[in-house]
């Protein structure tokens, strides 16, 4: 069996291993690429992009920017983690709005737009997998993107000529390869510019 001896210095190791967790995931919200790196040299994270993806959703100590960055960012291994981490959510039974909520809730999307793009594109790849709301995936991609922008638009004080409810609508009429989009966004139609707001998405955080 294991002695006193060797229990002690398990435990030990498991307190050193924890502190250098702590330390690996305060490194992470200020360099997520050396944060990582130390997390793979305790040996708490693989280095794989399902290993990773796990950790950020399974983390919720975890900087939410830096996730978002990261995530975002154009090198091969930086999206492979990306596609990872949408690969291990579900958007079964959810609305695109509600889906959407969802996706976002772990992370802040960044504020470039090619980030943005590459995330959307992604999420509605997945959705589509989920759902059969939409004709394809092109579709589900710009309606979320317009969904984004209208939180943008609502919640920006940058903005003063709000969108309204109607102005929404008419720019995603059509997108569904030509036919009506799912009754859930056309039910927008009879709520408020503030309702439509609240609906399309959770608050100004998913935006950072």
């Amino acid at each position: 069996g294991v002695t006193p001896r060797g229990d002690e210095s398990l435990f030990l190791k498991q307190r050193e291993q924890k502190i250098q967790v702590q330390k690996a995931i305060k490194l992470f919200a200020q360099k997520p690429k050396k944060g990582l790196e130390a997390l793979h040299a305790c040996g708490w994270v693989e280095k794989t992009p399902a290993s990773i993806a796990a950790f950020f959703h399974n983390t919720p100590e975890l900087d939410k920017h830096a996730i978002g960055d990261f995530m975002g960012e154009p090198d091969e291994w930086n999206k492979s983690v990306l596609y990872a981490y949408v690969d291990q959510m579900s958007f079964d039974g959810m609305t695109i709005d509600g889906a959407l909520r969802h996706f976002l809730a772990g992370f802040w999307l960044p504020g470039e737009a090619q980030k943005i793009d590459r995330m959307m594109e992604k999420f509605a790849e997945r959705f589509c997998q989920n759902t059969s709301a939409f004709a394809n995936a092109d579709t589900a991609y710009v309606l979320a993107y317009s969904i984004i922008l209208l939180n943008t638009d609502a919640h920006s004080p940058k903005v003063a000529k709000k969108m309204t409810k109607e102005e929404f609508l008419r720019n995603n009429r059509g997108i569904n390869d030509g036919g009506d989009l799912p009754p859930e966004i056309r039910s927008w139609e009879g709520r408020s510019s503030a309702a439509l707001a609240a609906a399309a998405a959770a608050a100004s955080s998913l935006l950072s």
